[in-house]
């Protein structure tokens, strides 16, 4: 006869046996599912991105040609001033004086010339005497060229259209010949000036094969891309010793005056790449300054892999090397398996996988 501690145990003997039979099931079946992809390859470009300088196409000092008191300012700073605007006008006293005794002066020599020239016609004296009389009625004329000349001087013109700068005098000031009056800016055009290092210039002689001419974006202090794009004109001078870089030159126009001399930017200069490999950014892990990925191999079996990566784009990387067009590449579980590991994948489409990316991109 069995007796009732026997039949506990018995049963209890089961339901342990039944629950390990049941964990292995549900082990065997929660074998872990990871999303994956592989490399997919396409014609891009990169954007490199270089600190920048603004100039102005056209960048003057104004100044007096003449001496005296400063009379009149016609024009205010940060104005856009026409080409041939009066601006200044230095008081003209002493300079219109100095015309009407040339003009006197001149009338007198024509006078002397015209009463030599009559008695040269009769012989009275000689030809010596009229090429002389001649001689000091140009000197005259010239006199009052430069009587007028110097008059000019005292209006201060607008040699080009562009934005003047801050004022250096007021008015009532005692000017000198030469003394700074403001500055003016034609910033119709602009030349961007950014230095670019030593492999990315030796990279672009290869690339360009001497041609001058690459357009390029300009980012704004602001974060926004200027409306117009630029083109390389020239390469500046010689590379910085200390700095390793060499002065690259882009000519940009400025229609609606958005920008004025002296301000600062990045430069956008994009680098093809043909046929490039690329992979979600999200792959990969780093181990002592290098670049992994996991593999799912033939057998389901995970695989660490070095890869080196060329080059970076929003979401992606540009693969040297490392993989294959085939590698099963995982996207998830990165901190969860292990080399050697059996696991399951659901493999996306490269194609898929892009345009989930640039979705959560561009959000």
């Amino acid at each position: 006869m069995i007796t009732k501690p026997f039949v506990v145990l018995g049963l209890i003997a089961t339901l342990l046996l039944s629950g390990c039979h049941q964990a292995k099931t549900e082990t065997h079946e929660e074998m872990p599912k990871y999303l994956a992809t592989t490399p997919f390859r396409e014609n891009t470009v990169v954007m490199k991105d270089y600190v920048c300088q603004i100039h102005a196409i056209r960048h003057i000092e104004v100044r007096s040609l003449e001496k005296g008191y400063l009379q009149d300012i016609f024009v205010d700073e940060g104005q856009l001033i026409k080409k041939g605007q009066l601006m200044f006008k230095i008081m003209p006293n002493i300079y219109q004086a100095e015309l009407l005794k040339a003009e006197a002066e001149a009338q007198n020599m024509n006078i002397e010339y015209l009463n030599t020239q009559g008695l040269a016609d009769e012989n009275i004296v000689s030809g010596n005497e009229l090429a002389l009389a001649k001689a000091k009625l140009a000197k005259a004329k010239a006199e009052v060229k430069m009587a007028q000349t110097r008059l000019g001087f005292t209006d201060i013109k607008a040699p080009f259209e562009g934005i003047m700068d801050h004022l250096v005098v007021r008015v009532g000031s005692l000017l000198d010949e030469g003394a700074q009056l403001t500055t003016l800016s034609d910033t119709s055009q602009l030349w961007v000036y950014f230095n670019v290092p030593e492999a990315q210039y030796l990279d672009f002689k290869a690339h360009k094969k001497e041609k001058i001419g690459e357009t390029v974006q300009l980012k704004m202090a602001d974060g926004e891309i200027f409306n117009q794009k630029g083109v390389i004109e020239a390469i500046v001078g010689d590379f910085n010793n200390s700095s390793g870089n060499i002065q690259f030159r882009a000519l940009f126009a400025n229609p609606d005056k958005i920008l004025r001399h002296g301000e600062t930017g990045t430069i956008l200069m994009g680098k093809p790449y043909l046929n490039a490999m690329l992979i979600p950014q999200k792959a990969t892990f780093e181990i002592m300054d290098k670049t992994y990925v996991y593999v799912v191999n033939k057998e389901e079996k995970v695989e660490q892999r070095l890869i080196h990566i060329e080059a970076e784009l929003p979401q992606l990387f540009i693969i040297k090397d490392g993989l294959n067009d085939t590698d099963r590449v995982l996207l998830e579980g990165i901190r969860k398996v292990r080399p050697g590991e059996k696991v399951k994948i659901d493999l996306r489409s490269p194609e898929k996988v892009r345009l989930e990316l640039k979705k959560l991109y561009t959000e």
